[in-house]
């Protein structure tokens, strides 16, 4: 049997020496300007916002903490500053389709002086026209004017009214009108009496009659011509009094923007428009004793008629302040492409332009947008929305009952407007596969992925950009320095982190809050720079506050509530090891696995599997090990075994193939009868091949045995297996190494099955000769001979496991 000695104590932590640092305290150091260990990422965020194609937009891909957000806002900055201001945008009034505002595009710092003006223009106007008709110029025009429609209408009456009385006819008005009527003596003639008269004079008051009723019915017709006549020049001489009143106030507005012809043309229509509502802006309503249709006291306009002369202001730039960089951190579908309001008006809910309000969109186009994916999807329409506008290359506004056609009233329609923009979503790595696989419009609108790394080498340099790293956040956020010794133990916390010795973490949140931790202790303490013991309170006391779970079942497991054994040996029984990751805090727990065999039909059970408490990647690693002792020791033999394993007092699920390895020496164990050294615990999966393969959690693994063994006493004859793959990622407490280096815990390393038997059982596990026969009293020869005498015993009975051994049962559930 081969000699397997553990891992040496240099493999066990790699330590960070602080006498490489040359410096003092970070405060020497010069400040990071970019993040470290993102080149990949780098490289794609500065093609994504340098191309200017369709759909290259960018998303950038990582875990939470890795510094997404602060490297996509660092690089956004820096390039939107080299870049020009975009337009302003606003909306105004559209007189030609009042249901469509709008939409002005005015170069950037112009749209709230315009809207200034127009404010000042409105104050004006109304004053200007009310003065303009209080005038006694204006009065003494519309008097000329009434009294000369007074005297054509009495002018054309009087002249009938003459050939009347020459005629003996009076004109007489009735209740229904004008009338004409036979004179005698001055009198009107009853029809009595102008039926006495002599038929020739009778005749000649008809004739008479006839004639002069003809010539006041022509001059009735000509009458509603008269007034019509009347208004038309009442209204001129308004419009021209409205024309004079308004004009030098709405030029020198367009002084101020006779660069902007769309200002303009929005100009002249509203001259266009206070003139031609001369009258209304009157608000004539007529006060007692009025004379000539004339107001006797004019009202200065409403508000009402002037508030389509306002501006919408949506976007509002700094000429001076480059492209926008805009982060939406609520993208509801309002929010993101605008949204138009509502107020309530004699119960019922009006809308015009100047209730318009501006989305992200528009307050980023001309320059960058940044979203969380997750909160962009989780919002109801607000992914489709987007989509739409990308693909359209202009933003749309509606509301959601517009575009779901779920509301039917009449609303505004804005022009929309043109979108140049560069979208980046930053999410999850999931989140991007999910839409690459399920959205056929996701890979045409966001073609460049910025993938964030979770770890980088450790290599001297970065980690001296490490130590930059660590004095620019504690200059930044206000920190005490960081000396040598402190710098070193983030260093080594940061491998720990990142589960590998030769690797450093990114996540910087983790980094970041553990200065803060630190710092503080540091100031708790009394101390100007940071010191390697401060660190260490930091992360043993952020331990502390998260181990509660922990420390309880490791007290189960003391006080003999849950059973794992530490010392003797046993045969088909095995010290497993698996995390339980609670929130951001992880820790080992062991678990005793047992394996049970008898004659059978070849199957192994996995009682994990069949209560429905297993997962499919258990489930897998158990069947695995069917294939194993086939390859093994089933190709000239049928194998006649049942076997069952199991994970004792398990009362949740188990998923996972990293106890494979352990089942697999529980049953050789249990087949063999060879018994295992219950001081070990084991973790590794396993391949058909008997090969060991790397698991995840091994220092969590590792020191949650070491605690149980520790809290029992620690005998010297205690340890775990790992995979030898799992070798480079140890960082393991300080605790466990100082025990191994005294030799009162070891780690031992395995690449099969056969060296992890030979440690556990302390017997060799034998190498088949040529002939494929192992060693006499070997682990491999005892288990070929205990199946062979299965096999045998299966030949005798006429078939394998016909309902006398304790696998049948198992074995039809398995079948079924």
């Amino acid at each position: 049997m081969t000699d397997h000695k553990p891992l040496p104590v240099g493999d066990l932590f790699r330590a960070c020496d602080p006498a490489r640092f040359k410096f003092k305290n970070t405060a020497e150091l010069e400040p990071l300007e970019e993040l470290i260990g993102q080149d990949r990422a780098v490289e794609a965020v500065q093609f994504g916002i340098g191309i200017r194609r369709d759909g290259y937009n960018l998303f950038a891909a990582g875990p939470a903490g890795t510094g997404k957000h602060t490297l996509i806002a660092e690089f956004l900055q820096r390039q939107a500053k080299r870049e020009p201001v975009p337009d302003d945008l606003c909306y105004v009034y559209n007189f030609d389709e009042p249901r469509r505002p709008k939409a002005l595009r005015l170069p950037a710092g112009r749209a709230q002086p315009l809207a200034a003006d127009m404010a000042r223009l409105i104050e004006d106007l109304r004053a200007a026209i009310q003065s303009a008709f209080e005038s006694e110029n204006y009065r003494n025009r519309r008097e000329a004017l009434a009294q000369e429609f007074k005297e054509r209408q009495e002018g054309a009456f009087e002249g009938i009214q003459r050939k009347a009385r020459e005629r003996s006819i009076a004109l007489v008005r009735t209740p229904v009108g004008l009338a004409l009527a036979p004179l005698r003596e001055g009198e009107v003639l009853s029809p009595e009496e102008f039926e006495a008269l002599p038929e020739a004079e009778r005749d000649k008051a008809k004739g008479d009659l006839k004639e002069l009723e003809e010539q006041l019915q022509a001059t009735l017709r000509q009458a509603p011509r008269w007034e019509r006549e009347h208004r038309d020049r009442v209204r001129e001489i308004n419009r021209e009094v409205t024309r004079l009143a308004v004009g030098h106030l709405i030029e020198e507005i367009r002084k101020k923007h006779e660069d902007l012809p769309e200002i303009l043309a929005w100009l002249d229509a509203i001259e266009r428009d206070v003139v031609g509502k001369a009258e209304s802006l009157l608000a004539t309503e007529q006060a007692p004793g009025t004379e000539g249709g004339q107001p006797a006291n004019p009202q200065p306009p409403r508000d009402g008629f002037f508030r389509q002369y306002t501006v919408n202001v949506m976007v509002a730039r700094d000429s001076g302040s480059g492209a926008p960089v805009i982060y939406e951190d609520h993208p509801i579908h309002g929010n993101l492409l605008g949204r138009i309001e509502h107020r309530s008006e004699f119960g019922t809910l009006v809308t015009d332009f100047t209730l318009i309000k501006a989305g992200a969109l528009h307050r980023a186009n001309g320059g960058y947008l940044v979203l969380d994916a997750l909160k962009l999807l989780t919002q109801p329409y607000a992914w489709e929305g987007l989509k739409r506008i990308l693909r359209a290359g202009e933003v749309q506004i509606e509301s959601l009952g517009q575009s779901l056609s779920i509301i039917d009233t009449v609303s505004l329609d804005p022009e929309p407007v043109p979108l140049d923009i560069k979208i980046v979503l930053v999410g999850e790595r999931m989140l991007y596969y999910l839409l690459c696989e399920h959205d056929p419009d996701f890979s045409e609108l966001f073609k460049v992925q910025a993938d964030f790394e979770e770890e980088m080498l450790r290599e001297e340099v970065n980690v001296d950009l490490y130590a930059r790293l660590i004095g620019t956040i504690a200059r930044n956020e206000n920190m005490r320095p960081f000396g040598p010794g402190s710098v070193g133990r983030i260093v080594e916390r940061a491998a720990r982190i990142a589960g590998d010795r030769d690797k450093l973490t990114t996540h910087m949140r983790s980094i970041a809050d553990l200065l803060h931790e630190s710092d503080y202790w540091a100031g708790e303490a009394g101390r100007d720079v940071v010191t390697a013991e401060d660190v260490t309170k930091a992360i043993d006391t952020h331990i502390r506050r998260s181990d509660r779970l922990r420390e309880k079942v490791q007290e189960t497991i003391v006080e003999g509530i849950m059973l794992i054994d530490s010392e003797g040996a046993k045969a088909g029984q095995i010290n497993g090891l698996s995390v339980m990751q609670m929130g951001g805090f992880a820790f080992g727990r062991p678990s005793r696995i047992t394996a049970r065999t008898s004659l059978g039909r070849g199957r192994v059970i996995d009682i994990e599997r069949e209560v429905k408490l297993g997962g499919p990647l258990h489930s897998k690693g158990v069947l695995i090990l069917s294939g194993f002792l086939a390859d093994r020791f089933g190709r000239d033999r049928p194998l006649a075994l049942a076997a069952s394993l199991v994970f004792e007092q398990s009362y949740g699920g188990v998923d996972g193939d990293s106890a494979s390895s352990a089942e697999l020496y529980a049953l050789m164990s249990a087949l063999s009868g060879a018994p295992i050294h219950q001081g070990f615990a084991v973790t590794g999966s396993v391949n058909q091949r008997g090969e060991v393969q790397a698991i995840g959690g091994a220092n969590e693994k590792i020191e949650g045995f070491f605690d149980v063994c520790k809290a029992r006493g620690l005998t010297g004859k205690q340890g775990v297996l790992i995979p030898a793959s799992n070798t480079r990622h140890l960082m393991l407490r300080g605790d466990v190494v100082e025990a191994c280096r005294k030799g009162e815990f070891a780690i031992y390393a395995v690449e099969s099955i056969d060296q992890g038997l030979e440690i556990l059982t302390g017997v060799s596990a034998g190498v088949a000769d040529g002939e494929g026969n192992y060693p006499e009293d070997s682990i491999n020869r005892r288990v070929a001979d205990r199946l062979t005498d299965f096999a045998e015993k299966a030949r005798k009975m006429g078939s394998a496991g016909d309902g006398k051994d304790g696998g049948n049962n198992g074995d039809k559930n398995n079948q079924e």
